[in-house]
Parts: structure tokens; C-alpha cells; sequence
């Protein structure tokens, strides 16, 4: 299991700008069960994706990629992969 941590570049304005096309983009993920949380950090200095552990890490490089936040230089991530040992039981299928 990944959690993805962004951290925003650029100005509120320029993210703004690219909203639609990274929620689009999440949304293709979350299709294929890849992307299982989303959201803005509090305060609003990026934002967290949490991703499914079964996708291979070299996967999820491709895929955060595609993300216009990144195709646009407007934030950078940081990966933390973990293996989660304990869970409810509704995440087991998903891990």
C-alpha cells in the first residue's frame, strides 16, 4: 500500500487552473481500484492519495506521471510504501 504525498509549488491559483483535469485523472484510477483516498492537506499545502498495494510501485511511478499536477510542475510528490499488518475488515480486499 502507497501513501502519496503531494506538496503543492506553485501559487492556489495555478492549481486551481489544473483542478479538473487532476480530479479527472483521479478518477480513472479510482476506476481501476488503484486510487483508494483522496484529498487536500489541511492546511491546503498539497494533497494525499492513498494507493492500493496492488499496484507495483514502478506502476504507480508511470501513473503519478500522468498527473497534470506533475505534467505541469506544480507539485512534488513523496511515496511512502508500508505493508499494513492491521486493518478493518472492509480494507481486505482492497490491500
Amino acid at each position: 500500500m502507497f501513501i502519496v504525498s503531494l506538496s503543492y509549488r506553485k501559487p492556489v491559483e495555478e492549481i486551481e487552473a489544473q483542478i479538473v483535469p487532476h480530479r479527472d485523472y483521479l478518477d480513472r484510477y479510482y476506476a481501476e481500484g488503484i486510487f483508494l483516498a483522496s484529498g487536500a492537506k489541511t492546511p491546503r499545502t498539497g494533497g494525499v492519495i492513498l494507493a492500493s498495494g496492488k499496484v507495483s510501485r514502478g506502476r504507480l511511478d508511470a501513473i503519478l506521471a500522468e498527473d497534470p499536477f506533475h505534467l505541469h510542475g506544480i507539485a512534488d510528490y513523496e511515496i511512502i510504501e508500508f505493508s499494513p499488518t492491521k486493518y478493518v475488515p472492509a480494507l481486505e480486499g482492497l490491500l
